[in-house]
């Protein structure tokens, strides 16, 4: 596996000209770790006749371009090469007998893909899916004696086919002052991506979204995500009980709490506005849930409590409740995580779900895995 090292460029480095692409590859690494403060940065290597010259190439490939305000932003085209790197850096990890997740359904309906079993016609059958050798082949068997050959409706053979499920995700990505560090929230953002990238080429039906939770819970793009950065510790206290009302919050508000509560409630909300057979939710975290909601206000507690924990396991039962399978990853630098450990079993017990303990240089093939083995694929049964 590829280590990666990150650092702030601070102006000091010195620019070696490159490839329009490696740079871009570059930058997007660095962005993975400290999202779009690096395209602010970019403006001050623009006195550099090299530097300059490589920028305005990556803006005449389409991958970057400026915004209204005059400010460097990633592209579609650009976040496309992003995801596609992503996801063969995953593949990379995996082993061949990565997991597949196909199982059988009796079940009928669109999404289909030709399976290898062929079987005779039934009426109601799609001719899209007629196996044209077998037919023919069933035709001449009738009428050995040579052309003109005339098909009959017993001649007709069928490819067996697949339906794919369409499945519902939500990945919940922790976005607390602690994931940036030992490189967490990178690999956490290029799983993700990776993700988004899987369901557009292998599962176009299946709709993917991303909810951010930090002292709050919003929903993320593709791009947001991309251009996201883990909150700074704002306080540092050794002991917090804020409240803060979401009507009338204060100016100042710490926003590196870990509210997996509202993470958990917002996708379910999404999920329940979606029609899909199938519904997931992916929470990463590494830490034990020191925020939660309660009515119109927002509780910022910490060391972590009983009281958040409650509140986060009623809302996880709720998902349980709606049909969502929860998996949890929980994300462990050392033995100091046990109380972290310990919340994820109870969160897997309450959901009959899955909770996993691991490091960031495993979570890839784990997510992986997860969100694959949490579709259905479906078997047509005539």
């Amino acid at each position: 596996m590829a280590l990666h090292e990150y650092s702030r460029w601070d102006g000091r480095q010195s620019f070696s000209p490159q490839s329009a692409d490696r740079l871009f590859d570059q930058i997007a690494q660095q962005m993975l770790q400290f999202g779009d403060q690096v395209l602010r940065r970019l403006e001050d290597l623009e006195d550099d006749p090299d530097a300059a010259d490589l920028l305005r190439k990556i803006q005449e490939q389409g991958l970057m371009e400026r915004d209204k305000e005059g400010h460097w932003v990633v592209t579609p085209q650009g976040l496309k090469r992003v995801r596609h790197h992503a996801l063969l850096n995953l593949f990379q990890t995996l082993k061949a007998n990565a997991a597949g997740g196909n199982h059988e359904t009796r079940l009928k309906g669109g999404c289909e893909s030709p399976h290898e079993d062929i079987r005779p016609y039934v009426y109601g059958d799609s001719l899209a899916h007629l196996n044209l050798h077998e037919t023919l082949r069933n035709a001449m068997a009738r009428r050995p004696s040579g052309p003109p050959i005339r098909l009959e409706r017993d001649d007709l053979m069928i490819h067996e086919t697949e339906r794919q499920v369409r499945c519902a995700t939500v990945v919940l990505i922790d976005q607390s002052g602690s994931m940036g560090r030992y490189g967490k929230y990178a690999q956490t953002k290029r799983i993700a991506l990776a993700l988004a990238g899987l369901v557009q080429a292998r599962f176009p039906q299946d709709s993917l979204e991303f909810v951010g939770f930090s002292s709050f819970a919003h929903r993320l793009s593709e791009i947001d995500l991309l251009n996201s950065a883990p909150k700074r510790v704002s306080i540092f206290d050794p002991r917090v009980h804020l409240r803060i009302n979401l009507d009338a919050p204060p100016a100042f508000v710490p926003q590196h709490f870990t509210n997996i509560h509202a993470g958990l409630k917002l996708a379910r909300s999404i999920l329940a506005r979606q029609t899909a057979a199938t519904k997931q939710i992916i929470v990463i975290t590494d830490g034990e849930p020191t925020a939660h909601v309660e009515g119109r206000d927002v509780l910022l507690i910490y060391p972590p409590c009983e009281r958040t924990a409650d509140a986060t396991l009623a809302e996880a039962r709720q998902c349980a409740r709606a049909g969502i399978a929860v998996s949890s990853f929980a994300l462990i630098e050392d033995s100091f995580y046990v109380g972290l450990v310990n919340f994820v079993e109870q969160l897997a017990k309450v959901t009959r779900g899955v909770a996993i303990s691991c490091d960031a240089s495993d979570i890839g093939k784990l997510v992986y895995q997860s969100f694959v083995g949490g579709r259905q694929t479906r078997r047509v049964i005539p």
